[in-house]
């Protein structure tokens, strides 16, 4: 009798974990799906918002207002992410980051091969999106030891992007948009792999962390390939 209790203890214990890693799975892959339906939609409302800002013509907000508007806006989701109202706040949050681009957008069309340069930002983007979110999910490396690294490296960055800015220097300003390309390269790689391995459970922040990643790396690339054609 006690040889065949111990015999069936270990096939319980399997089946309990297996059936711990069937809920896991089924709960990453509903945030998975519903971070990718809320982020279509928040890409779509911002681009939107960005087009009605270079047909309006309306003026760029300046660096306080854009740190003010993104960082307090950034705060309201988070404080209400487990809520309808934080899925609303990310439509507030990047609806405002397609106005802060707008006038830069305008910026880039006066340039000599603006649309171009526009396009082609947009299709690197997507193509870098589509490469790190897909190796993310395949890859069997263990990324979440890139979160301090690519945390530091952000608060670097926009330190020296805010020097660049003051200081006018084009040089650093172009030195961080490289680093920015990288960096957020690799955030996009972090932050899907997070979701796909349960990190992650609140699909409004990852959102919100994904759309910023997204929003940075084609301002970046923007400003690289601008550079690029102006000295054409």
């Amino acid at each position: 009798m006690n040889d065949r209790l111990s015999r069936a203890r270990p096939l319980t214990l399997r089946a309990d974990v297996s059936d711990a890693t069937m809920v896991v799975d089924e709960r990453a892959r509903g945030v998975l799906r519903n971070t990718w339906m809320l982020l279509g939609l928040n890409l779509a409302f911002s681009a939107a918002i960005a087009y009605l800002a270079m047909a309006a013509k309306w003026p760029a907000p300046g660096i306080l207002l854009t740190l003010g508007g993104y960082f307090g806006l950034l705060f309201a989701v988070t404080k209400f992410r487990d809520s309808g109202v934080g899925v609303l706040l990310t439509f507030a949050l990047t609806g405002f980051m397609g106005y802060t681009i707008g006038p830069l957008l305008n910026a880039v069309m006066a340039l000599p091969g603006g649309s171009q340069t526009i396009t082609l930002a947009l299709g690197a983007t997507a193509g870098v999106f589509l490469a790190m979110a897909g190796w993310a999910t395949v890859t069997r490396r263990d990324l979440s030891g890139m979160g301090s690294f690519l945390f530091i490296g952000m608060v670097v960055a926009m330190l020296a992007g805010l020097g660049a800015i003051f200081f006018e220097i084009p040089a650093l300003s172009l030195a961080v948009s490289a680093a920015v390309v990288l960096l957020m390269a690799g955030m996009i790689a972090f932050e899907t792999q997070r979701i796909v391995r349960g990190g992650e459970t609140n699909y409004v922040m990852a959102t919100t962390s994904l759309f910023v990643s997204i929003f940075n790396l084609f301002t970046a690339l923007l400003q690289l390939f601008g550079f690029a054609g102006s000295r054409d």
